[in-house]
């Protein structure tokens, strides 16, 4: 009786640490997904806006890809990534503010912006890796996301305009 009672303890334990299992490999793929997605959206609507302040013109943002991230995100982010999440877009909201109404045209407005932009992004990646594994180590600069200032300042400088923008 005693066998029969161990086995069936051992069954049950097992199941139990295999779904947890289950359950950890299932949210970290899904993390993972949604912070690509994020990113991928977050460097869409960062270039766009940064484009257009450059080019002077309104930007042309399409917000579905960025809104679905969010809700995306949202499902299944560590509670640092989704403080960081939510900074991003209350920098983004700032940079779109300088839009309304009129055209930028003043390099220093989009200073700081870009600075909390590029602090903002940076707080992510480091809070993505952080959730799907404690032991990444924090980086002081990633690759992607706001290009360095002094790539903005010196089109912006040259006053140049790529081709195919108006």
């Amino acid at each position: 009786m005693g066998g029969i009672a161990a086995t069936l303890v051992g069954v049950v334990a097992g199941g139990v640490v295999g779904r947890r299992g289950q359950n950890r490999q299932w949210l970290q793929e899904s993390r993972t997904a949604a912070y690509e997605k994020f990113l991928q959206a977050f460097g869409a609507v960062e270039m766009e806006l940064r484009e257009a302040f450059v080019d002077r013109r309104v930007p042309a943002v399409d917000w579905e890809p960025f809104n679905a991230s969010l809700q995306s995100i949202s499902l299944v982010a560590s509670q640092d990534a989704m403080t960081a999440v939510n900074q991003i877009c209350d920098v983004i909201e700032e940079f779109t503010i300088l839009f309304h109404g009129r055209q930028p045209t003043d390099l220093e407005e989009l200073r700081p912006i870009h600075t909390e932009l590029c602090e903002a992004h940076v707080r992510f990646v480091n809070a993505a890796r952080r959730s799907l594994d404690p032991l990444q180590e924090n980086l002081i600069r990633t690759q992607g996301g706001p290009s360095p200032w002094h790539g903005v300042e010196s089109v912006w400088a040259r006053g140049e305009r790529r081709p195919g923008r108006v």
